[in-house]
């Protein structure tokens, strides 16, 4: 990949036998503009999650942009389980195929991001020399944007969209949703069968124990430590206790879960149960204007905040079109894909752009998004808390399906 960021022999020894160095300086191509050269024809493999159709329809108006922009042909390989991409990857190392690899671009954070870069699976760095990246993006502006669950990002990702828990409840049906792992507690024991969540170690329901053990812990600052750093089995006490009194009482009586924030939010709208979660903050307002749920539905979150995060694309060492997706990661970043993305009747995925460094009419494009229905703004989804260290997750997963699963 070394000549995707030189100019080309053949361009540089014409320019040394006819023109002066500073013909030269103004008529050689830049490193991106040879790298977005280099990556014409190429066809990128982007591994993402593909159980939202909504962000589904996203990923194909990106390739639909990078095709007729740049000549980049961009593939949405759906999975469900970004570990497993990761695995694919670590055993195309393990039988020496260091080319030409199955996977040009992933969607990545935390564990996997860990995994991937622990063991010198990723491409790069290359994100912090994305042209959009130095033009729009403050790296000091949030902690999630250069320590991944803790992990130091050290531009080996490129950050595309911002995410946070949030809850949903019907209008029709409660008053007053509990605002508190304590008080959703209290509310299942007083309705018993009416809250859930999703099943670890599904991503979502791996959040709600962190959110859980956030809010119970004595001292929440140590879920920032590696988890072998600490008495695991004193910290996650509270968290066990709460489950063990919240299952009894929870829909299906905690013999079953939920797959997914999508399922919950059917269940929300059959009224099987009266709280939902997802970590897509327009989620509510997307589902209502799809007819999935009824106009009365609206999002909330926890008084004391909700976990949040930035979510990243990375491209692995092997990659067959790294050029092809430093262009489609570098697109992403663009005012244009972001400002469409934070759209509520799109995805309504947050942007990571510092507003500040946009100009008038790039500022004015995100002044005039539709506010959806149920999407709550920056100001009321409050305080954003930190994701633990990426370590506890598999310890968090292993014991809960050592605790409770069937």
């Amino acid at each position: 990949m070394k000549s995707l960021w030189r100019l080309s022999t053949s361009c540089l020894m014409a320019s040394s036998l006819t023109l002066s160095p500073f013909v030269l300086a103004s008529d050689a191509l830049s490193d991106w503009e040879q790298l977005v050269e280099d990556a014409k024809g190429q066809t990128v493999y982007w591994n993402a999650w593909g159980g939202a159709d909504n962000i589904n329809s996203y990923i194909q108006w990106v390739a639909e942009q990078v095709e007729t922009n740049y000549q980049v042909h961009l593939k949405h390989v759906r999975i469900q389980d970004t570990a497993n991409t990761v695995s694919r990857v670590l055993a195309e190392k393990t039988a020496g195929k260091d080319e030409n690899g199955s996977v040009d671009l992933i969607w990545i954070n935390g564990e996997n991001f860990r995994a991937m870069k622990e063991n010198d699976l990723l491409f790069g760095p290359f994100a912090n020399d994305l042209p959009n990246y130095k033009a729009y993006v403050n790296p000091q502006a949030r902690q999630s944007l250069n320590q991944d669950f803790g992990t130091p990002v050290d531009g080996m990702e490129s950050p595309w969209g911002m995410a946070q828990v949030i809850f949903m409840y019907d209008t029709d049906t409660l008053d007053n949703p509990p605002r508190s792992m304590r008080e959703l507690l209290s509310y299942a024991k007083a309705h018993p069968g009416r809250i859930t969540y999703p099943e670890p170690p599904q991503f979502l329901g791996s959040t709600f124990l962190k959110q859980a053990l956030h809010e119970l812990a004595a001292n929440p600052d140590v879920l920032l430590k590696p988890v072998s750093y600490v008495d695991f089995e004193t910290v996650t006490a509270p968290l066990w206790a709460f489950l063990d009194e919240l299952h009894p009482v929870a829909w299906r009586r905690g013999a079953v879960f939920p797959s997914s924030s999508e399922e919950m939010m059917r269940l929300l709208d059959d009224r099987e149960i009266d709280v939902a979660l997802s970590f897509d903050v327009s989620a509510a307002s997307v589902q209502i204007a799809q007819g999935n749920l009824p106009d009365t539905v609206r999002s909330y979150v926890f008084s004391q905040g909700t976990i949040g995060n930035t979510h990243f694309v990375a491209i692995p060492y092997n990659s067959s079109a790294a050029a092809g997706a430093q262009v489609v990661a570098n697109y992403l970043l663009s005012p244009e894909a972001q400002s469409y993305k934070q759209n509520p009747t799109v995805w309504g995925d947050l942007t990571v752009l510092d507003y500040r460094k946009l100009a008038p009419e790039q500022q004015a494009a995100f002044d005039e998004l539709p506010k959806g229905i149920a999407t709550l703004s920056i100001e009321e989804l409050g305080t954003t808390l930190p994701e633990p260290h990426s370590s506890w997750m598999e310890a968090l997963e292993t014991e809960w399906r050592k605790r409770y699963a069937q």
